[in-house]
């Protein structure tokens, strides 16, 4: 007798990211209750399970779902504000502005719900977040039917969310325990960046996420700036400094790393911490070209994020496996340095263990939660198909999305998304503009 599932998906060809290097042709994926119950050749299926529901991919390539390592999606309400400015003017002279008399519980909301669409429609699963008011981004996640790592923020300044660190920190963990038993939020302790956070608050952060078994999610050698100000406030660098205060650490997720020495490379790796890949928002605020090259030479996880729609200004995990790649063979000099595979591994499986969720997801494996994002390669810009990895990170893009599953149940199918209403996003999205910015008449 056959086994009753929920959903068989087979695909044309099927990337299950782990083992690497690995292509299933003809293959299908048994979901039942929103895990992988198997993965199995098309003509097996049939005699193995009775789905009750097939869906077929017949020119598709279909991977694990994107994991986003870090962004700040309440931010796509601030997309285009203020373009082409180093960092810290674009921040002080129009983003810290804007949050300042724009953000609040509503404008989180908002912009998460704008991001969440984006992303999902763009093969994105799961996002690791960073910003005020995480209670609302959490609401919007689970009103999009995403997954989400929500950071519980920490400053040392305040703002319209909180007066203090002690302030964040108590709002960020009462989100925690009111949300903790949500199947699909995690959170990480987030304070921010070693030039806005004490060495008395980083303390506080690191006492709690070990306490609460939470990674901590932080910005760390984004700008020579950065470092400059290190060396002159505490005598060393960033990493350094981290060492010291005892936060390097398997449960570290360090975003961008564009400026790090092969000793700083070393400490990352000695001590299992991850980077957050960022290259757009790297070249955009030309910050830099992380040494990512070096990083996977010496064992440092590295996961792909886009930052904040404000500093990209796209949410799109494919453009950002291309540009990982790309950059790396030409800031190295070796075109066989991050591959298609490696690539692809490190936009799903590498975030996944950044943030402490590989056992569950990143990767098409028995027991795992179906996160699954299928692309369709039937496009004249996408043939002929020598190598659907090569294809995937090269060649396709986010709008060849055709349909994406979280925790089994499908969010977006034949590229439109099920759980959204575009046109009212789109609308609302005009409210904040003319709020931000009103339009000259």
């Amino acid at each position: 007798m056959n086994t009753p599932i929920d959903l068989l998906i087979e695909a044309r060809w099927i990337i299950p990211v782990e083992p690497t290097n690995v292509v299933l042709e003809d293959h299908a994926v048994a979901v039942d209750k929103g895990r992988i119950v198997a993965i199995l050749q098309q003509n097996e299926a049939g005699a193995r399970f009775s789905p009750r529901q097939v869906k077929r991919l017949p020119h598709h390539v279909l991977i694990p779902g994107l994991v986003n390592l870090h962004t700040h999606a309440a931010m796509t309400l601030l997309r285009g504000l203020g373009d082409d400015l180093p960092l810290m003017e674009w921040l002080q002279k129009h983003i810290w502005p804007a949050e300042e008399k724009h953000v609040s519980a509503q404008f989180v909301h908002d912009g998460t719900l704008l991001a969440c669409a984006e992303m999902l429609r763009g093969g994105t699963t799961c996002f690791n977040d960073m910003y005020f008011y995480p209670k609302a981004a959490a609401e919007a996640a689970l009103a999009s039917g995403m997954r989400a790592s929500i950071g519980l923020i920490t400053l040392d300044f305040p703002t319209p969310y909180a007066a203090d660190a002690d302030d964040y920190l108590a709002k960020g963990l009462a989100t925690r325990d009111e949300l903790r038993d949500e199947p699909l939020l995690s959170f990480c302790l987030a304070p921010h960046a070693p030039y806005t956070v004490s060495d008395r608050n980083f303390a506080k952060a690191l006492t709690l996420a070990e306490q609460c078994d939470l990674p901590i999610h932080l910005h760390l050698h984004e700008t020579t700036q950065e470092l400059d100000d290190s060396m002159r406030m505490f005598g060393v660098r960033p990493v350094e400094r981290l060492r010291r205060l005892g936060l390097l650490s398997p449960g570290l997720i360090a975003a961008h790393g564009t400026h790090l020495d092969a000793n700083e490379i070393t400490l990352l790796a000695q001590h299992g911490c991850s980077i957050a890949h960022c290259p757009s928002s790297n070249l955009k605020l030309a910050s830099g070209i992380a040494p990512i090259a070096a990083l996977t030479r010496n064992g440092v996880n590295v996961g792909i994020g886009t930052d904040g729609a404000a500093s990209n200004n796209r949410l799109d995990i494919f453009q950002e496996m291309r540009l990982a790649a790309l950059l790396a063979k030409g800031s190295s000099g070796q075109t066989s340095v991050i591959g298609a595979h490696q690539a692809l591994r490190m936009a799903t499986l590498g975030g996944a263990q950044a943030l402490g969720l590989d056992a569950a997801i990143g990767s098409i494996a028995n027991g795992k939660a179906a996160d699954l994002c299928a692309v369709n390669i039937n496009d004249i810009g996408l043939t002929p198909c020598y190598d659907p990895a090569s294809l995937l990170v090269y060649s396709a893009g986010r709008e060849h999305v055709s349909d994406v599953w979280v925790a089994g149940r499908i969010r977006v199918a034949d590229g439109c998304l099920l759980e959204t209403n575009e046109i009212e996003l789109i609308n609302l999205a005009a409210l904040w503009q003319n709020q931000i910015r009103p339009r000259k008449v």
